[in-house]
């Protein structure tokens, strides 16, 4: 069966940088640097432009991979994107960036597993081109998180940032090196501790949803915590097992930049030196299914990742949903 490669990655972030300590100057949150610090590791994040919307930050980020990748729009066979952002519930935002790229060969959906989006979008991918059903796949997280935030919320609001990241994937050729396999879980049981419960179909959009603030984030960040240290462990350690790897073989961690808390929990329990990890939650905050292919380009065009890298890929978000991937750089 064909393996399939990135060949191509690309990032945007909103010019907009709103420090901890603007936070409280300018949006008047009941908060400090060090508060959040000492919680999150966050010390900024970005917020879109009021005349930004998320197939806007997708596509710009779209383009930096489709250069990287040397393959044009119309050479693309789908498409996908992991959000809970949209434009707008139908059509998909994956339709909007085939229009804004010219990509008129693409078939295009959006993929909705909050923070893991873009490792289900890449789990897709893969599949797809393992299958023979495509060749050159644009997987995409893409998130503006800032309109879907409680500014109320102490809690919560301060995690939140706007980004998108892109990756071209494509067959590879070599049998030693690409996606050697991808893992994905779920567990409903468990959506009540991170999720919107005002505007679908079992609550629509009313004033009594809005007076609630039911159209924004609701978080129970100890479970959430709980739930992502453990889950995030055994998710790497199957993907490694699967392939015949050890924690300490792996050369590089890309994972989703919810919590530097979680990220050095997880770490710790793998014996893995965080090191290895790839960190910018303190700049970007939590980008949600735009932190694996933001973390993955930034660390693409640094040159930290060599030829031959075993690369741990992990992320976590609402649903509970999560995911894990291990490639061959």
């Amino acid at each position: 069966m064909q393996r399939s490669r990135i060949i191509g990655t690309g990032s945007y972030l909103p010019v907009r940088k709103v420090t901890n300590d603007d936070l409280v100057k300018e949006f008047g949150i009941d908060t400090s640097d060090a508060w959040i610090r000492e919680r999150t590791g966050i010390g900024a994040r970005r917020i879109a432009a009021a005349d930004e919307a998320t197939s806007d930050m997708a596509t710009a980020a779209a383009r930096k991979a489709l250069e990287m990748a040397g393959v044009r729009p119309e050479e693309l066979d789908m498409i996908v994107i992991g959000t809970v952002t949209p434009d707008m519930p139908f059509p998909s935002a994956a339709t909007l960036v085939q229009a804004k790229l010219g990509a008129t060969r693409a078939a295009c959906f959006d993929v909705t597993a909050a923070c893991a989006g873009s490792i289900y979008a890449i789990a897709i991918a893969d599949s797809f081109i393992r299958t023979g059903q495509a060749k050159r796949v644009l997987a995409i997280g893409a998130e503006l998180l800032t309109r879907i935030t409680d500014w109320k919320d102490r809690a919560s609001c301060v995690l939140f940032g706007d980004a998108a990241g892109a990756m071209v994937i494509a067959p590879e050729t070599r049998k030693d090196r690409g996606i050697l396999s991808t893992h994905l879980y779920t567990d409903g049981t468990q959506a009540g501790i991170l999720n919107i419960p005002g505007g679908g179909s079992k609550k629509p959009f009313s004033p009594e949803v809005w007076e609630k603030r039911e159209q924004f984030i609701r978080m129970n960040g100890r479970e959430v915590y709980k739930t992502a240290v453990r889950v995030l462990e055994a998710a790497s350690r199957e993907a490694l097992e699967r392939n015949g790897y050890k924690p300490r073989d792996v050369d590089y961690v890309i994972a989703h930049q919810a919590n530097l808390r979680i990220l050095e929990s997880v770490m710790k329990r793998l014996e893995i030196p965080l090191e290895k990890c790839e960190i910018n939650i303190d700049q970007v905050g939590n980008t949600s299914s735009a932190s694996v292919p933001l973390t993955l380009d930034q660390a693409n065009r640094a040159g930290k990742l060599k030829d031959g890298d075993l690369i741990l890929m992990m992320a976590i978000g609402g649903g509970m949903a999560w995911g894990s991937g291990l490639m061959r750089w």
